[in-house]
């Protein structure tokens, strides 16, 4: 595992498609019981090098019920985007996660950790490269029917502040989502 990261990290395959260089972000260990998939760091997790080091973090851990401590104890929680490096600025927002990195990377994480239970799929691109045909029409209606995916996989909204409206405009996902998650987190983590 430890071999791999190191190659993961010194990655420069889409490097001239990178306004602030290849920082590739990933955190793992053969004894994960988590994966978590987000999309691609954003500009603050590029400079600190800390996955989920921001707003969507923070968020992030209360959905799960998990202290800082917890989630990122590698032993307990992969940290996986679909991106590993920042990707730019787009037009409302960063640009999409490179499409290079998951293809490239991922099969070869999962088959080095051997515990792993649950994965977390994060918005619409984890959700589109995993979930293939099987996701429904939208973000909304996947999470929704997100009892049709397990045992295997999880999805969720982005944790986003800018997702504060999603949020508002479904508060079932607050309501019976988050705490089916926290419980299902707590059971792999006992």
């Amino acid at each position: 595992m430890q071999k791999l990261l190191s190659e993961i990290r010194a990655c420069e395959v889409c490097s001239e498609h990178l306004p602030l260089g290849p920082r590739p972000i990933v955190a793992a260990h053969p004894n994960s019981k988590i994966v978590i998939i987000g999309q691609a760091p954003g500009t603050k997790v590029h400079e600190t090098g800390v996955p989920w080091d921001d707003p969507s973090g923070r968020q992030l851990r209360k959905w799960l019920g998990v202290t800082d401590t917890e989630f990122y104890d590698e032993t307990k929680f992969a940290l996986i985007p679909m991106g590993f490096c920042y990707p730019g600025k787009g037009k409302s927002g960063d640009l999409p996660p490179r499409p290079e990195c998951a293809p490239l990377w991922h099969q070869a994480l999962f088959d080095q950790m051997p515990n792993l239970q649950l994965i977390i799929v994060i918005g619409i691109y984890a959700q589109g490269y995993y979930m293939k045909d099987e996701k429904k029409k939208n973000l909304t209606e996947t999470v929704k029917a997100y009892h049709s995916y397990l045992p295997q996989y999880f999805p969720l909204p982005h944790p986003s502040p800018r997702n504060r409206f999603w949020l508002k405009k479904n508060p079932w996902f607050e309501v019976d989502v988050v705490p089916d998650l926290q419980k299902r987190v707590e059971v792999i983590l006992d």
